[in-house]
């Protein structure tokens, strides 16, 4: 399941070239693709990349698979990230569809990103997605109380507000995520690790009970996983 990449550069462009097929096949079928990215460290040099990819990208629309729940002008924010490596050049000329708002709670913030995403009328063609030396994708964080929720497979695609940990426990502020629907529809997800550390982690999870680890519950929902790992950290 895991590809091996002997470089941080080879890893980087071997992710990049996966996405940016995903959304020129979706270009190709339907004239539009829908995209959604990971904030953190890890995915600015894939998105350096994708930037890059011939695609139409008038056509391309971007969000990301959660946010902390902060303005874009917060250097916490991560939709601050995706213009910032993403959505610039020609990729700049993508839509992008926020889900953090300045709501008066962060359920309301992650109903009204709900309803953007699902007046898409469609499936994720392309995702990209991160994981904590936790355990955790998206903000699916080990035992916060909206986990049982976020990984149920039934219900339909929506984003959710997610509390701050207590008592130390991640994540230190509120944030939004799509839920597990989200990624088990897409066409492809690819999840880019880096380190031994994190190659330990994502086994140890993807044998797990898919109730309770994320990894586990993507893997058990037949998403359409590809797992790129380079031991460059």
């Amino acid at each position: 399941m895991i590809q091996n990449f002997h470089s941080r550069d080879a890893w980087a462009d071997a992710a990049a070239d996966r996405l940016a097929g995903a959304l020129a096949d979706a270009l190709a079928a339907d004239g539009r693709a829908l995209f959604a990215g990971s904030g953190g460290s890890t995915p600015s040099p894939i998105y350096t990349r994708l930037a890059q990819s011939d695609l139409d990208w008038t056509k391309v629309t971007a969000t990301l698979v959660d946010e902390r729940y902060v303005p874009e002008a917060s250097p916490d924010s991560n939709a601050a990230l995706l213009k910032r490596s993403l959505l610039i050049g020609p990729a700049a000329t993508a839509r992008f569809i926020p889900l953090y708002s300045p709501a008066v709670t962060v359920d309301r913030a992650a109903a009204l990103a709900s309803q953007a995403l699902t007046a898409e009328g469609r499936a994720l063609d392309a995702v990209l997605l991160g994981m904590g030396e936790d355990g955790h994708i998206c903000s699916m964080f080990p035992g916060s109380p909206t986990l049982t929720t976020l990984l149920t497979p039934s219900l339909k695609p929506a984003v959710y507000g997610v509390p701050a940990g207590r008592d130390g426990a991640a994540p230190p502020q509120e944030r939004l995520t799509l839920n597990l629907s989200w990624l088990a529809g897409a066409r492809r997800v690819v999840l880019a690790l880096t380190g031994a550390k994190k190659r330990a982690v994502f086994e140890r999870e993807a044998a797990g009970d898919p109730a309770v680890s994320p990894v586990a519950a993507l893997i058990a929902a037949n998403a359409p996983l590809e797992v790129l790992w380079t031991e460059a950290g």
